[in-house]
């Protein structure tokens, strides 16, 4: 545009400008004085108000200078004007404005190096160059937006298309949006948070140095009230620095500005918080090493992907939720299974719920213990060390009061400890307690008791070799299957009731059908009463006496004594 406008106008420099904030910006230049030229190029100048583009930025008209030399703004040594007169050979300027919608959006200006004013068909012409140089800025800005929005677009697709296929999965779904937000954002280094109790853990990152890697790993981040995520905790807002090391938190030495801004090397930076429900849940951070500021349509995409990670977080959570649900409810379909097509049998009942309850809690081993005389037997276990089984099995067991076992059954409620060898009976060197941690290396143990009409007959004991605390689920479900082995031990006790009461009208039906079919003669009918006697009371042998004069006569083998 500026070659054929400089041709067709006969002139010898050509320029275009575009305004920025209260100035221009050189954005095309074009002439025979290679130094001077360059020294123009993409030059950012503020001009005075008496200087040719000075005059057209403030009436937002055509500005026909005949002869700079002889002009206002040259004789009281403008700089830009000196300048252009002195080592451009600038005598005869036309400058004309770039107007879209009202507003100034920059102007193309010629100059000779001769006297000789431009015409009016040369100014009209020169005009129309204008008026084209808007609409292909117009047409770039336009172009520019559909290939950035289709850039978002495309982004967001991806980081949906991830969600989708990685159902559950957060890692691969962060890291995705890292990769896209620093794409877009043109920033080196992103960050996602998750935010509880007050502090800050780095959970997905990209693009981190080292050293600031080592600081985010090193512990919960609680920010100073003044730093970007400090401000997103008080504020529930996006918070935007153009320069970390301008504000007063980078002064102040705050630990997370500092770290941020020298171990990273952050400069510019955005942090956008993910809310879910109006609460915080985390944050965002993307960061520039150079001072730019993030533009609105990056924000608004770092924005879209905050509230997608809620999102996915929520459906993670839901997805554990069912799978957790899904896992309880097989455990106790499992058990109820192997109580019914066990009936009477209590030791395939207990090892089915030992099983399900240490799978589903992720911990070691477990343990059942039975009341029994004001003492507990382990009468299962599943997956326990050798020497803890061995030193607990077929022996009366009292625990201590204060040993979770010792509270479960002393409360007749749930007794949790996070580390037993840090509990008070282990300080104190209970033997029961520290015979157990040692034996089976356990730390952290739930222990829930087995309750019929509020009557202590057992509890279960599910250890964990690692420090971690079992979730309210886990003990819900360990309370389940403790009552389902009470109902299992009640529906034991009624079944043996049952057999026995069956056994014994089945032995008494027996002897009276011996009688009648026999009448007259002892011998087949006591031999029916030993027979069955022995067999229903589950002893070896069995005899009759009966007395006569003294004499003890034993009819069943004929003799006497």
């Amino acid at each position: 545009m500026l070659e054929n406008a400089t041709r067709v106008c006969e002139a010898k420099h050509g320029f275009l400008f575009r305004a920025e904030g209260d100035g221009f910006r050189v954005a095309a230049a074009l002439g025979d004085r290679a130094a001077f030229i360059e020294q123009m190029k993409n030059r950012a100048i503020k001009p005075g108000p008496l200087t040719p583009i000075g005059r057209l930025g403030l009436t937002r008209q055509i500005v026909h200078v005949p002869d700079l030399s002889k002009d206002r703004a040259y004789l009281e040594r403008d700089p830009l004007v000196v300048t252009a007169v002195e080592q451009g050979g600038v005598r005869s300027v036309l400058v004309v404005p770039m107007i879209k919608d009202g507003e100034l959006i920059g102007a193309i200006g010629m100059h000779r190096r001769e006297v000789r004013p431009f015409t009016d068909k040369q100014i009209e012409l020169f005009t129309n160059f204008a008026s084209q140089a808007v609409i292909a800025i117009e047409n770039t800005r336009l172009l520019n937006e559909q290939r950035e929005s289709l850039e978002r677009q495309t982004a967001t697709s991806e980081v949906l298309k991830v969600i989708s296929t990685s159902p559950g999965e957060l890692e691969p779904v962060f890291q995705v949006m890292l990769e896209n937000a620093t794409r877009i954002c043109e920033a080196r280094i992103g960050i996602l948070f998750r935010y509880e109790d007050g502090a800050y853990t780095a959970i997905a990152t990209l693009g981190v140095t080292p050293a600031y890697a080592e600081y985010l790993n090193s512990g919960p981040i609680r920010p100073g009230p003044t730093t970007g995520l400090g401000r997103v905790i008080s504020t529930r807002q996006t918070v935007h620095i153009v320069d970390t090391q301008a504000e007063g938190a980078y002064a102040d030495r705050e630990p997370l500005r500092v770290a941020t801004a020298e171990l990273g090397g952050a400069r510019s930076l955005l942090n956008v918080p993910m809310l879910k429900e109006g609460q915080l849940i985390g944050a965002i951070g993307i960061y520039r090493q150079e001072v730019r500021p993030f533009t609105d349509k990056q924000i608004e995409l770092v924005t879209n992907f905050a509230s997608q990670a809620v999102i996915a977080i929520e459906n993670t959570r839901l997805l554990s939720e069912l799978r957790e649900s899904l896992q309880q409810q097989t455990a106790t379909a499992d058990v109820l299974k192997v109580i019914s097509s066990s009936p009477g049998e209590l030791e395939p009942v207990f090892k089915a719920i030992l099983a399900n309850a240490t799978h589903i809690c992720g911990a070691k081993f477990g343990t059942l213990y039975l009341r029994r005389d004001e003492a507990f037997y382990a009468t299962a276990f599943h997956n326990a060390p050798p020497a803890f089984a061995e030193a607990r099995k077929n022996k009366p067991l009292h625990p201590s009061p204060e040993s979770t076992f010792g509270r479960a059954a002393r409360t007749k409620q749930v007794a949790q400890i996070l580390d037993s060898t840090k509990g008070e009976a282990y300080r104190q060197g209970d033997p029961f307690v520290v015979a157990g941690a040692d034996l089976g290396g356990y730390r952290t143990i739930i222990s829930v008791p087995m309750l019929k009409d509020d009557e202590l007959i057992g509890v279960i004991s599910i250890y964990r070799q690692e420090v971690h605390l079992f979730t309210d689920k886990q003990i819900e479900l360990v309370q389940n299957f403790a009552a389902q082995a009470v109902i299992a031990i009640e529906n034991t006790r009624l079944l043996n009731e049952l057999r026995e009461s069956l056994q014994q009208q089945t032995a008494t039906a027996d002897v009276l059908r011996v009688i009648s079919n026999s009448p007259g003669e002892l011998s087949p009918v006591f031999n029916a009463m030993l027979e069955n006697a022995t067999r229903i009371c589950d002893a070896t042998f069995g005899a009759m006496l009966l007395t006569q004069r003294r004499v003890f006569e034993m009819p069943c083998c004929g003799r006497l004594i």
